[in-house]
C-alpha cells in the first residue's frame, strides 16, 4: 500500500508538470493546448450590419431576451436552437433587419460571457492544481522521512498515506475535468458562429 501511493504520488507530480504549463507566457494560469482567446471577435462571427446602434436594447424586449436565454444554453440542441431562430424571425423584411439585430447583439454578449466565466474558473482550478500539486510533494517527501526512520511510526505512515491517496485522486479528477472543459469555450464560439449566419440568412 504505501509503495503504491508514493509511486502513485510521484506520477501525480510529474504529470502536474504538464497538466500546469502555460504554452504562452501571457497566460500563465491557462491550461489548455488550445490558445486562449480573451474575447470573441464580432468580425469573426458575424457579417451583418453593425451593431453600434443598438448596443444593449435587447435585453429591453422580453421575447428576445427570453429566446437569447434558450439559444444561448448549451443544453439547447444547436438543431433546434436554429430553429427557433428561424420561426422567430418573420414579418417584413424590416422587422426581420431589427429582431435579427437585437438578437444577434443579445447572443453575442451572452455567450461572451459564459464564455469569459469558463475560461476564469479553469484558471482557477490550474492555480489550485498548482497548489495541489506542491502539497503532494511535501507529503511525499514527510512519507519517505517517515518510512526511513528508526524505528518507524506505522500510525502515521498509515494516516500520511491515506492522505495522499485522497490528495492524488482529487488531483487526478481534476485534471480530467480540465480536459474535458477546455473544449467548452471552441464549442460556444462554434455556437456563436453558427446562429449568426442563420440570423443573417433570415436578414437577407
Amino acid at each position: 500500500m504505501i509503495l503504491r501511493v508514493t509511486i502513485g504520488a510521484l506520477f501525480v507530480l510529474a504529470a502536474s508538470s504538464g497538466c500546469c504549463f502555460a504554452a504562452d507566457p501571457r497566460y500563465p494560469d491557462w491550461p489548455c493546448v488550445q490558445a486562449k482567446v480573451p474575447e470573441i471577435s464580432l468580425a469573426a462571427v458575424w457579417a451583418g450590419p453593425p451593431l453600434d446602434d443598438i448596443k444593449e436594447k435587447w435585453k429591453d424586449d422580453a421575447r428576445i431576451s427570453a429566446l437569447v436565454s434558450k439559444l444561448g444554453a448549451r443544453k439547447t440542441p444547436l438543431e433546434e436552437a436554429k430553429q427557433a431562430v428561424t420561426e422567430f424571425l418573420g414579418g417584413t423584411p424590416a422587422e426581420k433587419a431589427a429582431n435579427g439585430k437585437l438578437l444577434f447583439a443579445g447572443l453575442f454578449e451572452t455567450l461572451n460571457a459564459q464564455r469569459n466565466s469558463v475560461m476564469s474558473g479553469l484558471e482557477r482550478v490550474t492555480r489550485k492544481q498548482r497548489d495541489a500539486a506542491e502539497q503532494i510533494r511535501s507529503h511525499t517527501l514527510s512519507l519517505h522521512a517517515l518510512q526511513g526512520a528508526s524505528p518507524p511510526d506505522q500510525a502515521k505512515i498509515d494516516e500520511l498515506s491515506n492522505q495522499l491517496i485522497w490528495e492524488t485522486r482529487i488531483f487526478e479528477d481534476r485534471r480530467r475535468v480540465i480536459g474535458f472543459v477546455c473544449e467548452v469555450p471552441t464549442s460556444i464560439d462554434q455556437r456563436l458562429f453558427a446562429l449568426g449566419r442563420v440570423i443573417q440568412q433570415e436578414m437577407d
